[in-house]
């Protein structure tokens, strides 16, 4: 800028003589604490504080600004950054006058901080008619600056605003160089790059946006390479066609373009969370967008998810478990029994977790293929029975020894669930079998000297360090009189 920080804070004392420059300075820095220190200069914060006091720095000659220096209510601001982020184009009708009229995002970033640059109407598509992608260079021209809903500084492109491709070397360096590994997650940050490796299976979920859309969310747990340490990671308003259809746990995953939060340790261990929107760019090693044909067997047919849809325990011809939601467009619970050979072409593939939506999965029952594992191979003895960390099915036949006992708890989320468990037991042991949720009135169902088969149960480690059984949503319970 033309004027220094020094010569700024004397026409401040000139348009306002009852302030002291020890006031001004002492208004600079509530400023900044205000916005966040990360995003202003003490000259930055000063055009807020000026603006506060209803004093103008107009008059000052304009040339190109850092970003750093962005204030709210800037006038014909030029400024070069590299694009982060390009977001989808949002249509919208105005409530004044009822027009149509649209809008569009970028991230751009330079060596001293990241803003959002909002397109409007006309120039919402010059974007995709110049081609630009994340890691381009370009040139702001004749945008002005007004406050987002956070307060902080947004570039504005109205009619007469342009953007450039910027010609010649530049400093600010890469995306690539901003990027940080998770151990380097130690403070809120936003627009921040993340690798990691995916270290369980994504799901996607069902939500309504704040403009009250139905929508989609994509949520991750990402660690380190050494897996000792996992963040959580939520995209927002996710496009299902950006994410990969394949893709096993262990992938490498980087996000670019995400909101690192401290986390609620309610809803986990209370580590930095990190949050991603429609803008953010997925990027996964190790993925594949075709989904080839899977020959399966079924172990358990579980029960209805009530969202249209049913599950399943499955394995491969490796003996490899497989959690199946089936769409009831695709097959019907009646379709399938245990033991079942099934081929099936499924619309995603995360981890050991499959899923056949009726829009592009196809499924049917066919003959009986030895060379897969049958269902004996998951019987066992109590006396037998290891925890494990994977959801390895277990077919066990037992007694009912104990009247089931149900009890509620609370989750860290705050939420109370029921919890049934009972006594198992057959000529090698005892062992406990425990149902949360659902789950907890098929225990409960039980009575003492009922013989039973349970196909598809897991084993973990119970409360009290003992291995118990869960019956799981794709568990089965048959009755053998």
């Amino acid at each position: 800028m033309s004027l220094s920080f020094i010569d700024m804070v004397n026409v401040l004392l000139k348009q306002k003589p009852e302030l002291t420059a020890e006031a001004i300075r002492d208004m600079v820095d509530e400023k900044k604490r205000k916005v966040g220190a990360g995003y202003l200069t003490d000259q930055g914060a000063l055009f807020l504080v000026a603006a506060d006091l209803g004093i103008s720095f107009d008059s000052m000659p304009k040339v190109q600004s850092g970003l750093k220096d962005l204030y709210v209510g800037a006038k014909d601001v030029t400024i070069t950054g590299r694009i982060m982020n390009i977001y989808p184009p949002y249509k919208f009708t105005k409530k004044e006058t009822n027009e149509q009229s649209s809008t569009r995002t970028l991230v751009i970033y330079d060596k001293g901080a990241r803003v959002k640059v909002k397109l409007w109407d006309k120039q919402v598509g010059v974007p995709d008619e110049m081609g630009l992608q994340a890691g381009d260079l370009v040139k702001i021209i004749k945008g002005y600056v007004r406050a987002g809903l956070d307060g902080k500084p947004v570039v504005n492109l109205g009619s007469y605003s342009a953007i450039e491709v910027a010609q010649g070397d530049s400093d600010i360096p890469p995306i690539d160089s901003l990027a940080m590994a998770v151990d380097d997650v130690k403070e809120v940050q936003d627009s921040a790059v993340i690798t990691g490796v995916v270290n369980a299976n994504p799901r996607i979920s069902d939500f309504v946006n704040q403009r009250g859309e139905a929508s989609k969310s994509l949520q991750l747990q990402i660690s380190n390479e050494a897996n000792t340490r996992t963040l959580r990671a939520v995209v927002w308003n996710v496009d299902e066609s950006r994410v990969p259809k394949v893709f096993k746990t262990g992938s490498k995953v980087r996000l670019v373009g995400v909101r690192i939060k401290q986390g609620n340790p309610q809803f986990g261990n209370g580590d930095f969370e990190l949050h991603g929107d429609e803008g953010t760019i997925l990027e996964f090693s190790g993925s594949q967008q075709d989904v080839d044909v899977m020959p399966l067997r079924i172990i358990s047919v579980g029960e209805e998810t009530g969202r249209g849809s049913f599950l399943c325990l499955a394995v491969d011809r490796a003996a490899r478990a497989l959690t199946l939601t089936i769409d009831n467009g695709v097959a019907s619970q009646n379709q399938l029994s245990t033991g079942a050979m099934i081929e099936c072409v499924p619309s995603r593939i995360f981890g050991n977790a499959v899923t056949l939506s009726k829009e592009d999965s196809y499924l049917r029952v066919t003959d009986e293929d030895p060379s897969f594992p049958s269902l004996d191979k998951f019987e066992a003895k109590i006396k037998d029975i290891v925890a494990t960390s994977e959801p390895a099915p277990v077919v066990l036949e037992a007694i009912v020894l104990q009247a089931p006992s149900t009890s509620d708890v609370n989750l860290k989320s705050g939420e109370t669930v029921p919890v049934t468990s009972t006594l198992l037991g057959d000529d090698t042991g005892q062992i406990r079998l425990v149902g949360w949720r659902n789950q907890s009135s098929a225990v409960n169902k039980l009575a003492v000297g009922d013989r039973v088969k349970l196909v598809g149960v897991t084993a973990g480690a119970g409360r009290e360090g003992t291995t118990e059984l869960t019956l799981r949503p794709y568990s089965s319970v048959i009755h053998l009189g």
